[in-house]
């Protein structure tokens, strides 16, 4: 309640209320002052409120006092049970732990006011988990309250915690929660085979580094600590065989080192050994951590292949050697107890087995042709044999067969030269150091030695200086070299190598003689440089050579000229006279040009021609054709032109277009007869020529010449 002095209790005053929660949370009687709460109130909500109050005249509205604040508290009751804010819990402890081991921390919060009473006062208690584990009533820690706990008997355990206020007294509340408790391994258990003995049955054709068993150690262990390594103790058999943990399933695995033979040995007999990797040095009282079984192998007797005496077989062969030669051979065995005879055959693959054949009996390897070192120098094939009682068992095996230099090729100058050597050069200088090559396959130490020729080493110009190291150099033997009087030199030289037979070869260096300055730096080695001193200029010599050639040109037009003179003249001795075509200084048009000339005159003088237009081409004017006498019925001749004429017509190669077609067939009762004097049988001056003028104009030359005056040689023109 609010009262001011200057109340006189007549209602003249009035009480104003104001600040947090006014007129929502609490309200004022304007006549007496008292302060009610409307609402009810929660300390956790809002612990306290601030107002102000004041006392206002009725009549006039004004302040009697000033402004007064107060405070109101709100007190706290125990209305808030503890809470497990981060509950459930989960929590793990290892195994075989001690009492007391630390496990967790469990805490609850209350709401209520901790300053006032023992609303806030919260106790721990275990309601579930007992008697594994316990919890302190007032920290809410969690610890182990038995020894020994083995993960391997339980591993989960489920703890059911109580937080409870009011200092746990009657009356007060309680909150809970779950705490999941796991216990952790440790390596507190050694593996333990499940029995003592093996047995294995393994075929002896089981390939090397195949797993031929499995067998397993239980650990109860999990984890790292359940992780298990396998060992052969040394004794019979441990050489031969391996094993290895399989890192899933943790067993061992039981593999072969070594090949298995049923004929040499039926069965082996091994100790294993299954141990822990991590070991826990708490726990090495409890005894060792490692267990001993018997593996017994038995050997199952198999058809195996032939087996090689060797796993890869090298040979030598010398090139060039004979067909047929026999260079190595293989063997191969049938170890089974039967003893199968075994063959053998090339594996061909490419066209290099070609080069050698296989007996298919002894196994003997010989050349199927020639061979060549510098081609192949080695050959690398697959022999396979096989059983005669099971052929689909087969063996392979390499073998590596070398070609062997024949010493063949002589040594030659491994690069050209282009060797110079100048004009000012002092005997003994060195103007060119060489090397040599050989195709032969050269052994360690081979040495090629160099030397000059014969004919070279008369002549006093250079010599070959041998450095012995398959190197020589060329020295000057001469004070000075001219180019006017020799610009090239050619020396031969001879290099011969060390093997046997020895090869030897001459090689010829060309040495070109230059001009140089006194430090014996070249300046010049040109044809040019040569002419200078006498005054001629390459311009100069290029003039002359031109002037010879155009001369020896119009000489040879000349004689050309002279010649084709010489041969239009006519023949003049009389084995000259024959079926030859003579010149009558009159041109014709050509091979194509029939109206020319008629050949047909020659041959019949009676044919007649009524149209002499050419065939070939297409006439420019209309001409008129010339009439001749009939001549007279020739059946044969007739029957003969149209005979060609029919061939000419299919015949695909013929020109396609109708053109003269020479027959050479003079036809019987030729009043012009034959003009050759091949057939003739009087001789020129028994005969008569009186008959060329009546073949018409065009023969007129012809019938001056032989018909009105004798044969004269020197009148043919």
């Amino acid at each position: 309640q609010l009262h001011s002095d200057l109340d006189k209790g007549v209602g003249s005053v009035k009480y104003t209320l104001s600040g947090d929660g006014a007129g929502t949370v609490f309200t004022i009687d304007e006549t007496t002052g008292d302060i009610h709460a409307i609402r009810s109130l929660d300390r956790e909500e809002k612990p306290f409120y601030t107002l102000r109050a004041q006392a206002v005249d009725v009549d006039t509205k004004k302040p009697l006092e000033p402004e007064s604040e107060f405070i109101i508290k709100v007190q706290d009751i125990n209305d808030n049970e503890p809470k497990f804010l981060d509950g459930p819990y989960v929590a793990s402890v290892p195994e075989m732990s001690p009492v007391g081991a630390y496990v967790l921390q469990v805490k609850a919060t209350d709401a209520d006011d901790p300053t006032y009473g023992n609303s806030a006062r919260v106790v721990y208690s275990i309601l579930q988990g007992q008697p594994y584990f316990s919890i302190d009533p007032k920290t809410g820690v969690i610890r182990t309250a038995l020894p020994n706990m083995d993960r391997e008997v339980k591993e989960q355990y489920q703890v059911l915690i109580q937080a409870k206020d009011m200092g746990g007294q009657l009356g007060g509340l309680a909150g809970t929660t779950t705490v999941n408790i796991t216990l952790t391994d440790v390596n507190d258990n050694p593996p333990r085979f499940p029995k003592s003995i093996f047995h294995l049955k393994v075929p002896e054709t089981s390939h090397v580094g195949s797993a031929i068993g499995r067998i397993r150690a239980v650990d109860p262990d999990f984890g790292k600590n359940a992780e298990i390594e396998y060992n052969i103790v040394p004794g019979d058999g441990g050489n031969l065989f391996d094993i290895t943990t399989d890192e899933y399933t943790q067993e061992g695995v039981i593999k072969l080192k070594k090949p298995l033979d049923f004929e040499t040995k039926k069965a082996y007999t091994f100790k294993v050994e299954a141990s822990n990797l991590h070991l826990d040095h708490r726990f090495h009282s409890v005894g060792p951590f490692k267990d001993t079984a018997t593996v017994k192998i038995n050997v199952l007797d198999m058809d195996e292949p032939p087996v090689f005496s060797k796993p890869m077989y090298t040979m030598e062969v010398y090139e060039d050697t004979p067909v047929g030669t026999i260079i190595g051979a293989v063997t191969a065995q049938d170890l089974d107890a039967g003893s199968s005879s075994v063959r053998y055959f090339m594996d061909w693959k490419n066209d290099v087995d070609s080069y050698f054949t296989i007996d298919a009996t002894e196994g003997t390897i010989a050349t199927n042709e020639l061979l060549d070192r510098e081609s192949t120098a080695q050959y690398n094939f697959s022999i396979i044999a096989s059983k005669v009682s099971n052929p689909l068992l087969t063996s392979k095996v390499n073998v590596i067969i070398n070609v062997l230099d024949v010493n063949e090729f002589p040594p030659e100058i491994s690069v050209p030269y282009e060797t110079s050597v100048c004009e000012n050069a002092k005997p003994g200088q060195v103007i060119q150091t060489i090397t040599a090559a050989d195709k032969d396959l050269s052994p360690a130490g081979q040495r090629f030695s160099f030397k000059l020729s014969s004919e070279a080493s008369n002549k006093p110009n250079f010599t070959v200086h041998d450095y012995r190291n398959n190197t020589a150099g060329i020295e000057t033997r001469r004070n000075g070299y001219s180019r006017r009087q020799q610009e090239l030199y050619f020396l031969t030289i001879v290099i011969e190598d060390s093997s046997y037979p020895v090869q030897s070869s001459t090689n010829t260096l060309t040495i070109r003689v230059c001009r140089c300055d006194s430090d014996g730096t070249i300046q010049s080695c040109n044809v040019e440089a040569i002419f200078l001193p006498v005054g001629l200029s390459t311009g100069a010599l290029i003039a002359i050579l031109l002037c010879i050639v155009i001369l020896l040109v119009i000489v040879v037009l000349y004689v050309a000229l002279r010649r084709q003179k010489k041969k239009d003249t006519l023949m003049t001795s009389k084995e000259d006279i024959r079926d030859n075509v003579i010149h009558y200084d009159d041109e014709g048009g050509g091979e194509e040009d029939t109206q020319a000339f008629d050949i047909g005159a020659l041959r019949n003088p009676k044919v007649i021609e009524d149209n002499k237009i050419r065939r070939d081409i297409k006439p420019d004017t209309l001409r008129f054709t010339r009439h001749r006498p009939p001549a007279e019925d020739n059946t044969d001749i007739r029957d003969f032109i149209n005979q060609r004429l029919q061939e000419n017509d299919v015949d695909p190669s013929a020109p396609p277009y109708d053109s003269l077609a020479t027959y050479a067939y003079e036809g019987n009762g030729s009043v012009a007869e034959s003009l050759s004097s091949i057939d003739s049988l009087t001789t020129e001056a028994d005969q008569d020529y009186d008959y060329l003028s009546d073949w018409g104009p065009r023969f007129k030359i012809l019938a001056d010449m032989f018909g009105e005056e004798s044969y004269n040689p020197d009148k043919v023109t």
